[in-house]
């Protein structure tokens, strides 16, 4: 999977989901759009789908760095590269 269709899903669900608006890769999640705890588990949720496969819960503890959308995408390329080996 491209880092461009990822970067699409992922706009997509924080749009459609999370109702942000115009976010930008770089926004802080938490203090640009309100993003807490309860929406990072829900976000994981949908990576798992987009996965094709469910995290590990190493796989969800090394998603706490996560603070923008770059990161998100920066998270799936390397667990789905994990994956791919």
């Amino acid at each position: 999977m491209q880092r461009e269709e990822i970067q699409r899903q992922i706009l997509t669900i924080l749009e459609d989901l999370f109702e942000f608006e115009n976010p930008g890769l770089n926004d802080n999640l938490r203090d640009d759009h309100g993003f807490d705890s309860i929406d990072a588990i829900e976000l994981l949720g949908e990576i798992e789908k987009i996965l094709g496969f469910s995290l590990t819960r190493a796989e969800k503890e090394k998603a706490m760095t996560i603070r923008t959308i770059n990161d998100i995408l920066d998270y799936i390329e390397v667990i789905a590269s994990e994956h791919n080996k």
